[in-house]
């Protein structure tokens, strides 16, 4: 028998392809055959070693068939931008996580060195502490050696027994049990032809030590290996010991290979990545963020249930490039009722590996494997599974719980394609690292404190870019926290998940070109990715050659105060690629709040006035931007700049007070900058570049629609030029307020008007106004209640008018010098316009010296009404019981210094 051996051997040498693996196989058999009849051990353990390579190298050939496609990869672009020194602190930084130490990967050191392979020393024992859940934690049964582990091992480990726990001898079967890990399980599964014993094995640059020859990984002697995987922004040495948590039961609590019990590199790799994501109690994944970590491949999660999904363009890309050997593809379901998972065989929130795709005639097909040992399987049309569950070492044709599903199919039933894109596709990489401390709440709805970058490309050819979030200790003790919290209303891992927040990458046009985005804008956008909770999230895009374009970060509801970040853009173009500048060189940020107080409403409620306002002042024109945003997303707000005097004028008064006038209403003419009408959470307003703002002080009113709707908010303005925000303060802060004394007679009922309105009652009343020195000063006229008729009484006098007309009332108030046809009028609320005064009309400020004010023929405060019933002056008195209120007006001087003023006195003849 060993003489025909060795003749399919000789065979073998010459043989391509199918022929080959026919040989080798038959080479296989003879050789167990023979090793079955040998007389002594060694003999015994020759042939059976023999036996052993000969299927090795029958799975290589079988592998190399397969991935044919494949044999010929370009090489994987590495980013070769220098990085700066924050960024290699940031991944120093990065390199601490679930108190271990994962320094980045040196590739000037030869994986092959002693400290890597374990070929010499004592046995190792890994020091860090792997986390066990309660469940697993019932079985365990400490931690064990592969040769405490492997089936009929007890008295040691033969050399055919070492060689087979590193090398499959039939196609391999993965499969998860009492871990809480399908994401990885599904990830081994679905990456299996990469792992194999072909020259592109992935398993080559990932796990040491490693036989290059055999194209397999090596025994370790002393038990320790070295495994390089991708994560926090770059590749990083990730060391463990042989030892795997042993089971009290036949449960396992490590991944195992059904048709290959003795295998262990399937379980090492999982303890390698479970160790880097905190332990075997790990809360959940996804499938693509594990590969990404074990392969380096560019991970994307295509929402199946998404309405913008393409049916055909989404097939016939995976398709080619899973044919060509550049994807790995796993699927993940959703959140499906227990009902549900009966009736159709699928489990919730669980993923699974995509084994291959075909079509059959006109049917799209994936073949689909569930990873776990027992469970059930799609049942639904096109099934070729059945409900049966299966056992450990099952080889039957369902006992790798694999199925047939239509594309269709699974566009209905799972929520997400997850696929991992060989980065060999791409001539170019860049990777850029920073850090992101997380904004004031009153600024996570815009991205004025976001990370943008400006990106040019010489081409149209595609461009992926790929944000991947560095993993914190933090985030783990969240997942933990709120995953133990079993009376939580959903307790389920993507609620759960959810707890982490969420991050988006979005593409805009600017101008000028390539500099930042102040805020969400869909007029500009050019490209938006979906906001994810998973920690990478891949962004493709065609870009406009020659121009630059933003790149925004998004996040929503990030927990953590900080994280870091990893962008990789892969291109067939070299990117030019930098930190996006802001459009204007100077920017000012102030927050603030509407309280009950400052709430003033929209400009149709005269509490407007009371709104917050700010003043500013430009020395040379300049266009100007304002981002106004809140912590609350439903809060309708505005901002509005309004023109408040020109350059000529004094910026302050001698006191040092604002000369912004406070806005009491918006006229037109006097908007120079407003947002679009009351958005919710955030407004922003600007400028032209090409029509910036004169020199002159403006004032900026933020406002909320309604009055009352209180809330956080942040002002960000920016202009070409320096400026400072300063506080428009109430009316008479700061001021000395004098109130007219007496209160003036009842307007006339005979009908007359003054200036040509034709109102049932109007008059026109002045008091004079006494000053010992030069003053700054204003007035103030405000609408009051007084007690009036009641309305019963109104009801039942047909003379009468009824209450509503009686309380119309327009006033306004002015200081003028003189009397008579040659008075100069200094100052006018509402520049001469007559409005409502229930909260306040105000003139402007005016100096004036005593001894102008005698030569002049004195100063005057003059009140004008038009309708209304009641009189001038304040009346404190409740109304009677029946009562209705009439409006009043009250007069008041506003000034920096002590005035006199006197009673009102009739100036209809004015």
């Amino acid at each position: 028998m060993e003489a025909q051996a060795l003749e399919h051997e000789r065979r073998l040498e010459s043989a391509r392809g199918e022929e080959a693996l026919k040989h080798a196989i038959s080479a296989a058999e003879l050789y167990m055959q023979a090793a079955v009849k040998a007389k002594t051990h060694a003999e015994r353990s020759r042939l059976k070693r023999k036996c052993a390579e000969l299927i090795a190298l029958g799975e290589r050939l079988k592998a190399n068939a397969k991935a044919a496609a494949a044999a010929s990869r370009p090489p994987v672009p590495e980013s070769t931008r220098t990085l700066t020194t924050s960024e290699k602190t940031i991944l120093l930084k990065a390199s601490h996580l679930h108190g271990n130490v994962f320094p980045p990967w040196d590739s000037a050191k030869a994986p092959g060195s002693s400290e890597d392979t374990g070929a010499t020393g004592d046995a190792y024992i890994d020091p860090s502490p792997f986390s066990l859940s309660a469940e697993q934690q019932a079985i365990f049964a400490g931690w064990k050696r592969p040769a405490e582990l492997v089936p009929g091992a007890q008295d040691g480990l033969t050399e055919v027994d070492l060689e087979q726990s590193m090398a499959a001898v039939t196609e391999t079967d993965f499969a998860q049990d009492l871990a809480t890990d399908c994401s990885v399980v599904a990830s081994l599964c679905a990456a299996t032809r990469h792992l194999g014993p072909t020259k592109d094995s992935l398993l080559a640059s990932l796990i040491h030590p490693f036989d290059h020859n055999a194209i397999r990984p090596a025994v370790s002697k002393n038990g320790k290996y070295v495994f390089r995987m991708y994560f926090n922004g770059t590749w990083r040495r990730v060391i463990i010991d042989d030892r795997l948590p042993a089971s009290s039961t036949n449960r396992t609590l490590y991944v195992v290979d059904r048709r290959n019990p003795k295998l262990i590199w399937p379980a090492l790799i999982e303890k390698a990545y479970l160790k880097i994501r905190g332990g075997y109690d790990f809360p959940g994944s996804n499938s693509a963020t594990d590969l990404h970590a074990l392969t380096g491949w560019i991970p994307e999660q295509i929402f199946l249930q998404s309405h913008d999904i393409e049916l055909d363009e989404t097939w016939n890309r995976i398709k080619k490039a899973y044919d060509d050997g550049n994807a790995i593809l796993t699927l993940g379901t959703g959140n499906i009722l227990p009902e549900e998972e009966l009736a159709l065989g699928l489990v919730k929130e669980h993923d699974y590996a995509v084994l291959d795709l075909k079509k059959d005639g006109s049917s799209r097909l994936l073949l689909i494997k569930n990873p776990w040992v027992d469970s059930l399987v799609w049942t639904g049309v096109g099934s070729s599974a059945t409900l049966k569950t299966h056992t450990l070492g099952s080889t039957s044709a369902n006992g790798s719980n694999q199925f047939w599903m239509a594309f269709e199919d699974v566009l209905q039933h799972f929520d997400s394609l997850y696929v991992n894109w060989n980065p060999a596709l791409f001539a170019h990489r860049q990777d850029h690292h920073f850090k992101w401390e997380m904004p004031d709440k009153t600024e996570e709805l815009v991205f004025t404190h976001n990370p943008q970058y400006s990106v040019l490309s010489p081409s149209r050819s595609p461009v992926w870019v790929l944000l991947s979030r560095h993993w914190q200790d933090g985030e783990l003790d969240i997942l933990r926290e709120r995953r133990a919290s079993r009376d939580r209303p959903d307790p389920s891992l993507a609620n759960v998940s959810k707890q982490l927040g969420f991050m988006a990458l979005a593409l805009y046009a600017t101008s000028p070109a390539g500099t930042r985005v102040p805020l969400p804008d869909e007029t500009r956008r050019l490209r938006q990715g979906p906001y994810v909770d998973s920690p990478n999230t891949l962004l493709r895009y065609n870009p406009t050659p020659g121009i630059p374009q933003t790149l925004v970060v998004a996040q929503s509801d990030l927990p953590l105060p900080s994280y870091t970040f990893t962008l990789s853009f892969f291109s067939s173009e070299p990117l030019t690629i930098s930190p996006a500048p802001e459009p204007f060189p100077y920017s000012t940020t102030l927050r603030s709040a509407w309280t009950r107080r400052t709430a003033g409403g929209s400009a149709t409620h005269p509490t407007y006035l009371t709104n917050p306002q700010w003043s500013f002042t430009l020395a040379t024109p300049s266009p100007i931007s304002l981002v106004l945003s809140t912590d609350t997303r439903d809060l309708p707000v505005h901002v509005a700049v309004l023109f408040s005097s020109p350059a000529s004028s004094t910026s302050s008064t001698s006191n040092g007070r604002s000369a912004a006038k406070r806005a009491a209403y918006v006229s037109g003419r006097d908007v120079v900058a407003s947002s679009a009408e009351y958005q919710r959470g955030f407004a922003s307003a600007a400028t032209a570049t090409a029509r910036p703002l004169d020199r002159g002080t403006y004032t900026v009113v933020a406002s909320t629609y309604e009055p009352g709707q209180t809330g956080r908010f942040t002002l960000r303005v920016s202009a070409a030029v320096t400026l400072s925000l300063v506080p428009v303060l109430p009316d008479a802060a700061g001021m000395l307020r004098t109130t007219v004394p007496q209160t003036p007679p009842p307007p006339r009922r005979d009908g007359s008007h003054s200036h040509s309105q034709s109102h049932a009652h109007s008059r026109r009343l002045r008091a004079r106004v006494g000053l010992e020195r030069l003053t700054r000063l204003s007035a103030l006229a405000t609408t009051t209640t007084t007690p009036s008729t009641s309305s019963v009484a109104f009801a039942s006098a047909s003379a009468s008018p009824p209450a509503s007309a009686a309380m119309v009332m327009a006033v306004r108030v002015a200081l003028e010098l003189g009397t008579g046809p040659h008075r100069t009028v200094l100052a006018v609320s509402r520049e001469g316009e007559f409005a409502d005064a229930s909260m306040g009309l105000r003139t402007g400020e005016v100096d004036v010296e005593p001894q102008f004010v005698r030569e002049r023929g004195g100063l005057w405060v003059v009140l004008e009404q038009i309708g209304g019933g009641g009189g001038a002056g304040s009346d404190s008195r409740l109304p009677l019981q029946g009562q209705q209120q009439q409006p009043g007006v009250q007069v008041e001087v506003l000034s920096d210094a002590v005035v006199h003023l006197g009673a009102w006195e009739n100036a209809d003849e004015d």
